[in-house]
Parts: structure tokens; C-alpha cells; sequence
């Protein structure tokens, strides 16, 4: 996760905000910030939350 917070909570809060306001999917984000997918799951797995692809945000 290159271009992403290191700290679970930051990450939640930066990747919901970005799905919101600026990707339309979870795949463009991560490719966007050279991670993937995957990797920013298992990191907010780690504190309790789950991407819900209805509406496009971690929960």
C-alpha cells in the first residue's frame, strides 16, 4: 500500500472517502494507489470491516 495510510482507521476513512468522492470502484482506487484490492481488504479485515460493493464503501 504505497500511496495509502499505514494505520487501519486512517485507511478507512481515506479509502471511503475516496470511493465517494473521486473512483467509482475499488479495483480503480487500489490500482490508482499501487496496491490492490486484496491488500487493502485483509488491512481493514484487521479492525472489523467488510467492502460492501452495493454501496461502494468498507462497513
Amino acid at each position: 500500500m504505497h500511496n495509502l495510510p499505514k494505520d487501519p482507521v486512517m485507511l478507512l476513512s481515506f479509502v471511503n472517502m475516496k470511493l465517494r468522492d473521486e473512483f467509482s470502484s475499488l479495483d480503480e482506487l487500489a490500482t490508482s494507489c499501487s496496491t490492490t484490492v486484496e491488500e487493502i481488504c485483509e488491512t481493514l479485515k484487521k479492525i472489523n470491516y467488510e467492502y460492501n460493493p452495493d454501496i461502494r464503501q468498507f462497513r
